[in-house]
């Protein structure tokens, strides 16, 4: 019923867009052409790329927010692949795969993020395709092409984006349609196989009218085996495409970009690597960190995600102008997930996702020599569902007897809309002051259901059916309001240097524990039993908030040679939600269960920089030069109080996950005119210190410091680039480095230390094979590449 409402208001948001787009039209008349595309950053590192960090069109050194920028050409020149490939050059964020898939999103930036995909569970980080906000993290790793650039914004950003971007935002900005006809063609081969091949083209239909497309095909085959089912490991097979219409007015004053998006990944699941053999059947640790004996074959892995999106941006005369995003996005997940990576029926869990959401935001922008800002209306309605079997060993199933099934499903329905503001004022050409906030209604519609099956069940090709009475058929209704303010003094000394100091806050909605278990539920009252109320209060968890202040000096030397952006910040983090996943016993059969609280709080404190210098110009002729770009990060994470799974405090033996102490990166680059192009060459070295995958620190999982180096040439010649080809190196020194995993081992239930048995061995929590799996960050690949446009 929700879902037909929410089908019902977006064909209603994009009618009242188009309306107010139409309606507006007539006002356009004195108005001046709308601006061009934003340029992007020239590789000498000198130029100003255009960001709109602030919802509006400004300089990156001019924006008093601490961003990285990345324009479609330098991404291109890196030979960057995907989202994933920006934690190399950016301070204080970890960008990564989500485990079992190439396409589920991990994000975490000054230490804020979420990695768990489950419905229930909100992002910390916002990820944003063309200013359209992905509700879910199925499907986020965002493949790069047609890219006009991407911005990592860092540090809430509640007033101008809303709920869950409380550590950041990411935003994907593609590249608007040329005026002329246009097509281009990209292909890469290189190591493991890898095909990839991009083709654009777009056309004027008279002059008021563009319409474009894009198609990708990116393939490659495994960076390990599958030795037990002889199939890829860590392989790639994505269908990709995107198709645009622009429509602008004869004046400039009306601009229209409807723009749909398909994506189909047909990959492999990856699956993990043991770190000890089996310890009931002794699958062996395998000499390859990418191969796997993982045996689950079901479902067969497959994501399909899509949209459709129109922006309308109509100038009304006066300094106003009116700008409407209107979008649908729905994903689906299908994918099983051997979390013990033996071919024994042990901790198997088939999996499914689905994700839908309707969006709808107006801002009405005003500019004025001194007075610069906007207000705006956000509508957002989604529904997210999941359902998983957990196969646990048992001796019944080598008989041929049905597989006892922990079943786990839910449905999270959400409907949030917020009012916001924000402006900036001149005082004078030096001092600006920005004053914005938004107040934001949500409201957490959940059900949850867990029970036990004899047999497979039906979303997966089985029979199953329920035994027993369920531990968990749970429906309930959560609302939560909250007003995020931002405050930010800027003074410019002159045209090279802006100071700024701010205050910002952000918060991540809400809900109920997805995976909870209502049987868990403490009993308020042994007079009246375990009642409604005490398993609402057990599985709901309350939004959490993050208050930061920061200070920051944007500075450029010698003509722009020599730039620098840099930052501190202090960050109260309070009512930390803690989402957990533990081994239980449901109705006597071994499964998971979650254990989400608001347990803790904490103080971030950091230091960014990032720096670019020319350090020679026109040594070899008109446009040859030599760069240096870097970046350096430094956060200290503390958690002030932290209570355990039993009651108890353990601040003191917590750690920040996904969130390395020191990151950095320095790239040398140069430019040399050869013939009639130019040589483009570059090398970067990056390092991120040690990183724990959760909050208690594994000997199995996390990750000591690690160095990478990457390297790029490519060679571009022809009128405007036409021609380009490349060869890229990443992780030349092929290092193995772990970027997550699975752990359900006896531990210390305050310190976390693993409790080893007299021999020397490990005790499983979940399963009887013991798991500790974890996954790695790709390998050392070479590939070439080369684009022809026309």
């Amino acid at each position: 019923m929700i879902g037909t409402r929410m089908r019902n208001v977006c064909t209603a948001l994009y009618g009242g867009a188009a309306a107010v787009a139409l309606f507006a039209t007539p006002a356009h008349a004195q108005d001046a052409p709308a601006p061009a595309a934003p340029e992007a950053q020239d590789d000498s590192g000198t130029g100003d790329i255009v960001v709109t960090a602030r919802r509006r069109s400004e300089t990156l050194l001019n924006v008093p927010i601490a961003v990285t920028a990345l324009s479609g050409d330098k991404l291109d020149k890196i030979g960057a692949i995907d989202l994933t490939d920006l934690q190399t050059v950016t301070p204080n964020t970890t960008i990564k795969d989500a485990r079992g898939t190439n396409s589920t999103l991990a994000a975490f930036i000054r230490g804020v993020g979420q990695q768990d995909p489950v419905p229930g569970f909100e992002a910390g980080i916002g990820i944003y395709l063309d200013d359209v906000y992905l509700n879910r993290p199925q499907a986020a790793v965002l493949d790069i092409y047609d890219v006009e650039r991407i911005e990592v914004l860092r540090g809430p950003q509640g007033t101008l984006y809303g709920r869950n971007t409380i550590g950041g935002a990411i935003k994907y900005v593609t590249k608007r349609l040329p005026d002329d006809f246009s097509a281009s063609v990209r292909g890469t081969y290189g190591s493991y196989n890898q095909a990839d091949g991009i083709v654009s083209l777009s056309a004027p239909i008279g002059d008021l009218v563009r319409i474009g497309v894009s198609g990708a095909r990116l393939t490659r085959d495994g960076f390990g085996k599958n030795r037990f089912l002889g199939i890829d490991n860590y392989n790639k097979n994505v269908w990709a495409g995107r198709g645009t219409i622009e429509f602008e007015s004869p004046d400039g004053g009306l601009f229209v970009r409807v723009t749909g998006d398909y994506t189909h990944d047909k990959s492999n699941p990856r699956n993990g690597h043991r770190l000890f053999a089996g310890l009931l059947n002794g699958s062996p640790v395998l000499s390859n960190e990418f191969d796997t004996n993982a045996g689950l074959t079901f479902p067969k892995q497959d994501i399909q995600a899509g949209g459709l999106s129109m922006a309308a941006t109509a100038k009304l005369g006066g300094g106003f102008t009116l700008r409407s995003i209107s979008a649908w996005r729905k994903d689906r997940s299908f994918t099983p997930i051997d979390f013990d990576a033996t071919p024994q029926t042990d901790v198997d869990v088939p999996a499914v996702y689905r994700n839908e959401q309707t969006s709808q935001e107006f801002q009405l922008l005003y500019s004025s020599p001194k007075l610069n800002g906007l207000v705006g209306y956000y509508y957002l309605g989604a529904k997210a569902s999941t359902a998983f079997d957990v196969l646990i060993y048992q001796q019944g199933a080598l008989l041929g007897l049905p597989t006892l099934n922990a079943y786990t499903s839910g449905d999270v329905r959400t409907e949030t809309s917020s009012v916001f503001a924000d402006f900036t004022y001149d005082f004078t050409p030096q001092f600006s002051l920005s004053v914005g906030g938004r107040y934001t209604w949500d409201q957490r519609q959940s059900y949850i259901y867990k029970a036990n099956k004899l047999g497979v069940s039906p979303e997966f090709g089985g029979t199953g059916v329920v035994i027993g009475a369920p531990a968990t058929n749970f429906r309930g209704t959560a609302n939560f309001k909250r007003f995020t303010p931002r405050v930010s003094l800027a003074f410019k000394p002159n045209d090279n240097h802006m100071l700024y100091a701010s205050y910002s806050e952000g918060f991540k909605g809400g809900g109920f524990d997805p995976r909870g278990s209502g049987t868990s539920a403490p009993i308020s009252n042994p007079a009246a039993g375990r009642t409604y109320q005490d398993i609402y209060n057990f599985l709901s968890f309350k939004p959490e908030v993050v208050k930061s202040y920061e200070i920051g000096w944007k500075g450029s030397a010698f003509d722009k040679r020599l730039t620098w952006a840099i930052d501190g910040f202090h960050a109260n983090y309070s009512n930390v939600q803690i989402p957990g996943s533990v081994a239980c016993t449901v109705n006597g059969l071994a499964s998971f269960c979650g254990i989400t609280t608001n347990a803790a709080k904490a103080e971030i404190n950091g230091v960014e920089l990032e720096t670019t210098a020319v350090l020679a110009k026109g040594f070899a002729g008109p446009g040859s030069n030599v760069t240096f770009a870097g970046t350096l990060g430094y956060i200290d994470p503390k958690y002030k109080s932290y209570i355990g799974p039993t009651g108890a405090e353990v601040s003191q033996y917590r750690q920040f996950q996904n969130t390395p102490k020191w990151t950095m990166s320095g790239t040398l680059g140069t430019i040399v005119p050869v013939g009639s192009g130019s040589i483009n060459a570059s090398t970067t070295v990056s390092y991120r210190s040690l990183t724990h995958q959760f909050e208690v620190a594994s000997p199995f999982l996390d990750q000591p410091g690690y160095t990478l180096w990457d390297a790029n040439l490519t060679y571009t010649f022809g009128s405007k680039g036409q021609y380009s080809f490349g060869v890229h190196a990443k992780n030349i020194t092929d290092k193995r480095y772990k970027t997550a995993g699975y752990q359900y081992l006896a531990a210390n239930a305050a310190t976390g230390a693993i409790i080893y048995t007299p021999t020397g061995g490990v005790t499983p929590t979940l399963g009887r094979e013991g798991v500790a799996t974890v996954f790695y960050g790709n390998p050392r690949q070479v590939f070439g590449t080369f684009s022809l446009k026309f």
